[in-house]
């Protein structure tokens, strides 16, 4: 089931029209996770102090801005939140636009725009407007706290909205090179043509089921191939064995206790490690019980003055 993410209005002039978003696309491909080839311990990331090369807590994180001349501006959680854009639930068309004119390098992330169940004929009303006038329409959001340029495309039964990069973001080319310093190239007239023959022979309409992702179908029938000939590691996972420590747990991990019990018993030369203190429920008896029973044997036992007598009166008999 999908889940919305957004739930507002579209707006355009005096129309409000309830609707909710959904994400359009799912990621896809191979997610490796990073390993110590040493010892298979997987390699997690830390918040670390660039200077000291130590581990420092969340709370010691503040968030700053760098400045020309190497300073920083600190700012709160609570400033950051207060200069963000006001948190709206409308996706206001600023105006509309002929779908050709928005160039590709400025699409960024599509999601459906699904009407709310009393405002289908005002949807359907708005999708079909623009469809016969060929246009799309150019709004403002805010999703997830920041304010994005983004793109209301009717297609289908559906109307599209799909998230732009602001012109800001787009990096000019103008430190690139496209021509040799000596001027512009200069093309052959039977070169155009024989490259056009070619391009005119390989065009055809787009049908994006015909195309995969063939990287991660190889990686995944290589992974499936070390599978079937048993080439794996064992990792243990070393979040869950934090988790369970964080909370005091008196969990015994009874497989490593084992595993050091056989070693030993295979290498009894081998001095023993020190063992981490066992639980309550698993160590001897407590002080006081251990008091109890040197208490009992202490009675039980003759003193040292009672033995040195009994050996003198055993000598003068003899």
């Amino acid at each position: 089931m999908l889940r919305a993410l957004w739930n507002g209005a579209i707006s355009f002039g005096l129309v409000h029209v309830p609707v909710s978003l959904y994400p359009a696309t799912s990621e896809t491909g191979i997610d490796f996770d990073w390993l110590d080839k040493r010892s298979m311990d997987p390699v997690g990331y830390k918040r670390v102090n660039k200077r000291t090369g130590k581990e420092i807590e969340r709370e010691n994180i503040v968030k700053g801005v760098k400045q020309a001349g190497g300073e920083y501006v600190v700012l709160s959680d609570d400033e950051i939140k207060a200069a963000f854009p006001r948190t709206t639930q409308t996706i206001d068309i600023e105006a509309f636009v002929k779908a050709e004119e928005i160039d590709f390098v400025y699409l960024e992330r599509p999601y459906y725009v699904e009407p709310a169940a009393k405002s289908t004929k005002v949807y359907t009303l708005l999708r079909e407007a623009m469809q016969k006038a060929g246009v799309i329409g150019i709004a403002r959001v805010v999703l997830h706290n920041k304010e994005h340029l983004a793109a209301l495309i009717p297609t289908g039964q559906a109307l599209m909205l799909n998230t732009l990069r602001w012109a800001s973001e787009i990096r000019p080319p103008d430190a690139l090179k496209f021509e040799p310093d000596g001027g512009p190239v200069e093309l052959k007239a039977a070169e155009v043509k024989m490259a056009r023959q070619l391009i005119d022979d390989m065009t055809r309409p787009f049908q994006p089921e015909h195309y995969a992702d063939t990287f991660s179908d190889a990686i995944l029938k290589l992974v499936d191939q070390r599978v079937q000939a048993g080439q794996t590691e064992t990792v243990q996972a070393l979040e869950a064995d934090d988790a369970v420590a964080a909370k005091g747990t008196n969990v015994v991990d009874l497989s490593a206790l084992l595993q050091q019990s056989l070693r030993q018993r295979k290498d009894p030369a081998k001095p023993a490690a020190p063992a981490k203190a066992a639980p309550k429920a698993l160590r001897g008896p407590s002080r006081p019980a251990a008091a109890a029973k040197k208490k009992m044997i202490a009675k039980a036992k003759p003193s040292a003055k009672a033995t040195k007598t009994t050996k003198a009166t055993a000598k003068q008999r003899a």
